[in-house]
């Protein structure tokens, strides 16, 4: 296959996986972690209307949701690159941290878990699964 094809699925499979892990999460999360009563989770406005409901203990499953949807799909873009691995993870990376950044914007959240998702949940993540997938490929 063409290096450059090869790279475009490398994209387009990490975006793919990524964001099916992200939306997994998110829809277990509330069987784990209920929500606070009367809040509608499937219902934006439901979400931003309550928001001040919620305890630090229903942030878990959202940073998991972003940190491993990216940490996964930065693996597999990386995995599947045909050059520049790392670049590809961490264009994973930029690519769920600007959905990061436009999700704070829909749905406000508090301070304290903005700034540990954006700092935590994208970059960092995608860096990482740049780094495994660069250890499976090496073995």
């Amino acid at each position: 296959m063409h290096p450059v094809v090869r790279n475009i699925l490398a994209v387009i499979a990490g975006i793919i996986v990524g964001s099916a892990v992200n939306m997994g999460l998110i829809m277990v999360s509330g069987s784990i972690i209920p929500p606070p009563e009367g809040v509608d989770p499937t219902n934006m406005e439901s979400l931003k209307a309550s928001m001040h409901l919620f305890e630090a203990k229903h942030f878990i499953f959202p940073f998991l949701a972003h940190a491993l949807g990216t940490l996964t799909g930065a693996f597999l873009a990386a995995l599947i690159a045909a050059s520049h691995k790392m670049k590809f993870a961490v264009a994973i990376g930029v690519f769920f941290l600007i959905g990061g950044i436009a999700n704070i914007f829909m749905l406000p959240s508090p301070l304290w878990f903005t700034i540990l998702d954006l700092a935590g949940a994208y970059i960092p993540m995608a860096w990482l699964g740049g780094l495994i997938a660069g250890g499976v490929c090496r073995s």
